[in-house]
């Protein structure tokens, strides 16, 4: 089957199996490989997409389900605010919010639409709450917490929400 999508700013058009997830389609046919598969369902966030602003977890949706679409992964997030690394992206190096750095794109693409959803002043209740879907299994939390928080604020300050 054929689909047609803009991935990180670019057209892709390409030819696919009905039954391909978005996750293995970034992953191997675009070799775009941030986009992390942890559990294969649903439980982890580590494959966090954003699909026309949403943040969504690609490891259970259809390639074809996002046909028309616009996708942005964590390769293509920076390009948002034209500069190296995203202002969350930053956060998250200068909070040390990673460890083994796996759940680390989901968690950055989930924290970026918290903040579109829910503002620049997070309180760590709401950034907790939010996080339910994704999971980290090295850090405990806290940095990552601090990292969003930080995060949220710089985004204020950037061309972005």
């Amino acid at each position: 089957m054929n689909i047609e999508m803009t991935v990180n700013g670019k057209k892709v058009k390409a030819d696919t199996s009905p039954s391909l997830l978005l996750s293995d389609f970034l992953r191997e046919n675009l070799n775009l490989t941030g986009t992390h598969v942890g559990c294969d369902t649903s439980q982890c966030g580590a494959c966090v997409v954003h699909i026309d602003g949403l943040s969504m977890k690609s490891c259970t949706l259809l390639a074809l389900s996002v046909d028309g679409k616009s996708v942005t992964t964590i390769e293509g997030l920076a390009k948002t605010a034209n500069a190296d690394l995203h202002p969350m992206q930053l956060a998250f190096h200068h909070n040390h919010g990673l460890q083994c750095g796996f759940c680390t794109p989901g968690m950055i693409m989930t924290a970026v639409d918290i903040v579109h959803r829910k503002g620049h002043d997070l309180s760590e209740h709401t950034i907790r709450e939010e996080l339910e879907g994704n999971l980290c299994r090295c850090t405990g939390y806290q940095n990552i917490v601090q990292s969003i928080a930080a995060g949220a604020k710089a985004m204020a300050n950037s061309d972005l929400a």
